[in-house]
């Protein structure tokens, strides 16, 4: 019964890492308009986690040492809640603040979930992996689609919209917290060891990059998409529906990647297979026909789920002991300072170049090098 408890937790924390960041960007028009932020400042609202990612990634090793890996992600839950509710209790400086709290609490999650699984439910780590990606890219959808509703259509303003997700906290803390109870002692998995950096390991290195890659092309991907779809004339509404059915699409990719890659010691084969996937998907990009066009975004979209979910597998996978929390942290680090490089370095060349074939160029080079480092990741060696 405790175990499946804690599997309980495990899935309600996934629901909670992701609508309290993508409920905020349909809201931007009425945040801007009631606390009077420039434009500048409006897009900082969404830049701001990625650069908390980035930051405290690095520290969430530590943390969960310190303070034993489950006491740290009922910390991170807290976090996350007082973020929720302060942040929409002010003016720009508390919705700022708020957020940041509410970034650091998600990453020390994210970073942490991974040995969590891997230690506690070693003999489920597919189907806890595939659950946990699973459950945050649903809840992701469900965060930009619900927001404009309710703000508007339930009149709860932007406000009552980004306050909505406190209810799910909350109760994701009561169900969290007997797991602490349960584990009073900090296991011995959970020391801090002072042996070989991660940082100075060739394999770490192409873990962080790979996930970095992924992660850059999906805030790309998200970013510049629309505008491709329209200049191919698609109408706003179609452009934004194509962006996101690639997003539930890729629901399945999160699902299925995680089993398929524990089955196996090597996990060479699918991790090429999804760069060359990404490929052939970012190809059908350069046509105008809708129907090849919905059928390349199928492929993209499946990409961009499997991706995610096998990168958090090879990390535990790759790695033993502490190591899991300090490869798990460091390829995170690295995976969100440039997925905050992406969508900028991208819209400045399109501003230099005037061509948007220009961003499927670029995608297609990361999808060469994505799967020339799954050549890599994929092999059965430990960091």
């Amino acid at each position: 019964m405790g175990q499946w408890f804690l599997v309980l937790g495990i899935v309600l924390v996934s629901f909670c890492l992701r609508p309290s960041l993508t409920s905020v960007g349909p809201l931007i028009p009425l945040i801007r308009e009631d606390l009077d932020l420039s434009n500048g400042w409006s897009g900082f609202l969404t830049t701001l986690p990625l650069l908390i990612f980035g930051v405290f990634s690095l520290l969430a090793s530590r943390i969960g040492s310190y303070f034993g890996t489950i006491r740290a992600i009922l910390i991170a839950l807290v976090l996350i809640a007082f973020g929720i509710f302060i942040r929409v209790q002010g003016g720009a400086f508390i919705l700022y603040f708020g957020t940041a709290l509410t970034g650091i609490g998600i990453i020390l999650c994210n970073v942490l979930l991974i040995p969590l699984i891997k230690v506690k439910l070693p003999d489920k780590m597919g189907i806890m992996t595939s659950g946990y990606t699973t459950g945050m890219s649903l809840f992701a959808a469900i965060g930009s689609g619900v927001s404009v509703p309710i703000a508007v259509g339930l009149g709860l303003g932007w406000r009552g919209a980004l306050l909505v997700w406190l209810a799910l906290l909350i109760l994701a803390i009561i169900v969290w917290i007997p797991q602490v109870r349960k584990h009073k002692v900090k296991g011995p998995e959970e020391a801090e060891t002072f042996g070989n950096s991660v940082w100075k390991s060739k394999l770490a290195w192409q873990v962080s990059i790979y996930m970095g890659i992924q992660s850059l092309m999906f805030f790309t991907i998200v970013a510049w998409l629309p505008d491709l779809l329209i200049s191919k004339g698609f109408s706003v509404e179609k452009a934004g529906f194509a962006l996101s059915l690639m997003q539930v699409v890729g629901l399945i990719g999160s699902f299925l990647a995680p089993l398929l890659a524990v089955k196996y010691r090597s996990q060479i084969a699918l991790s090429v297979l999804i760069g060359l996937a990404f490929l052939l998907g970012y190809c059908f990009l350069f046509t105008s026909n809708f129907t090849l066009l919905y059928f390349g975004l199928t492929i993209i979209g499946l990409c961009l789920g499997a991706s995610i979910s096998l990168i958090y597998t090879l990390i535990g996978l790759r790695s033993e002991g502490d190591r899991t929390r300090k490869l798990s942290g460091m390829a995170q680090s690295v995976g969100y300072f440039l997925a905050a490089l992406g969508p900028l370095t991208v819209g400045l060349l399109l501003d230099l170049f005037q061509d948007l074939n220009l961003f499927i160029e670029i995608l297609i080079v990361f999808s060469i090098i994505l799967a020339y480092l799954g050549s890599k990741v994929g092999r059965d060696v430990k960091v």
